[in-house]
């Protein structure tokens, strides 16, 4: 239920991704990062960046040279503003459990997270993770500037009023447009969250989804996990409090550790060596949840600690079709006969103007299904995509897809803008890779 995939670091990419070797590259600072990429450039070879190498696609894959943002990972500058937001720059290549904790340390939190705090910034924004939250966007929309490193070595300064277009891409563009040195993010007071965690009948939760008071519009932040093989699912609401009740640590290592990561892992290889017992295993995962409440930091409510690999695909559709899309792939699942141990998450998220964004100019529900990683996945993925597509599915830039260019133009409105500033920014390749080519199509 997070996001992490094995072989996924940077290094293993680098090994299978390539066919002569890679020259990996850990610039301490934005001048050494500009001359990295410079000299690349003059070499002839490609170039790309990673951080954590969180991605289950190959966007971070080179044959040419890596660049590993590990080092620039400093906060640079704190401007605070009289609305009570706080403007935040910071290395790109710092992860999210580390900014996070220095954002505590002076008193602030960003809006919204995603439920996984291991990712860079970087990569984070580039690939479009999101949280939930039917009044709140994805980490990108947090990004009010970004400094980039150009296919010529050179630092640009991007935000709205400056190189407006190439921000558009620095945000949120899988590196296409260049390497990110550091964003600035627009962050709000530290506040606390009242977690509510509680087993729901699926159909409930459906018939209660909408409306001023509904599930989704009456909580700062609402998912749901649901279980395959089952009418069941695991509901979270996360809203602000001024104080409250923190939970036991006892209570927090059994849940988020014995029963989510441990036993989970066991029940997992349980249903990859004897697959009939998975639709009895679910039934038991979703009926033996015990509900709980707890008062925490926002990132500790936002983020958990998820050990067990599996595979994930995930597609944005709009919100009004959430239901059909999950009974469209309950009946899928009853009738294929696959075996389905890993729950689908669903979330949600207003509408944005990002280019990219996966919701761009629409409300958004989020559905995310997974598969354990010694089990196959392309059948259900398959099946799924074919669902969603029904729906104008549009596929997370860092998860698993089939997508190519000729499909993504027909779903983002403004694709062809994101095609002529990426070959504007870089008219040579310098950031390609097979990846990028497939999503944004061949150079011409």
């Amino acid at each position: 239920m997070g996001e992490t995939t094995p072989g996924a670091r940077w290094q293993n990419w680098a090994r299978t991704a390539s066919s002569r070797p890679v020259r990996v590259e850990h610039p301490r600072d934005v001048a050494e990062l500009a001359a990295c990429v410079a000299t690349a450039a003059e070499q002839g070879l490609t170039v790309r960046a990673v951080g954590a190498g969180h991605s289950f696609t190959a966007a971070a894959a080179t044959d040419g040279v890596l660049l590993s943002l590990d080092a620039v990972d400093a906060i640079e500058q704190v401007q605070r503003r009289p609305d009570g937001t706080t403007l935040v720059t910071v290395g790109a290549g710092i992860r999210l459990a580390a900014l996070n904790g220095a954002l505590a340390a002076l008193g602030l939190a960003l809006r919204n997270l995603g439920d996984i705090d291991r990712q860079s910034i970087a990569g984070a924004i580039s690939t479009g993770t999101h949280g939930t939250g039917a009044r709140l966007g994805g980490l990108a929309t947090q990004v009010v500037a970004a400094r980039l490193v150009t296919a010529a070595g050179e630092v640009v300064e991007t935000s709205p009023t400056h190189e407006p277009e190439l921000f558009e891409l620095a945000r949120l563009g899988l590196g296409s447009a260049g390497v990110l040195a550091a964003v600035t993010l627009e962050t709000v007071p530290a506040f606390l969250l009242r977690a509510v965690e509680e087993p729901w009948p699926l159909d409930a939760v459906l018939e209660q989804l909408d409306g001023p008071d509904g599930l989704v519009d009456g909580n700062e932040h609402f998912e749901f996990y649901w279980f395959p093989h089952t009418r069941r699912a695991l509901t979270k609401r996360n809203n602000r409090v001024d104080s409250g009740r923190g939970l036991n640590p006892l209570r927090r290592w059994v849940d988020d550790e014995l029963l989510s990561n441990t036993v989970f892992e066991a029940t997992n290889r349980l249903a990859t060596a004897v697959p009939a017992v998975t639709r009895r295993l679910n039934a038991v995962a979703a009926r033996s949840l015990s509900a709980r409440t707890y008062v925490a930091p926002s990132p500790q409510v936002f983020a958990s600690p998820r050990r067990v690999v599996f595979r994930e695909m995930e597609y944005a559709v709009p919100r009004a079709a959430v239901r059909d899309v999950l009974a469209e792939v309950d009946r899928w699942v009853e009738s294929s006969g696959e075996r389905l141990p890993f729950p689908a998450e669903i979330r949600f998220a207003a509408a944005d103007d990002l280019w990219l964004s996966t919701a761009h100019g629409r409300e958004t529900a989020y559905l995310a299904v997974h598969q354990y990683w010694r089990l196959p996945h392309e059948r259900y993925f398959s099946a799924v995509e074919r669902i969603v597509a029904e729906h104008d599915g549009r596929p997370h830039w860092g998860k698993l897809h089939g997508l190519d260019a000729e499909r993504l133009a027909q779903l983002y409105p403004r694709f062809a803008d994101a095609q002529r500033v990426r070959a504007q920014a870089d008219p040579t390749g310098v950031f390609d890779n097979p990846y990028l080519t497939r999503v944004f199509g061949p150079r011409t």
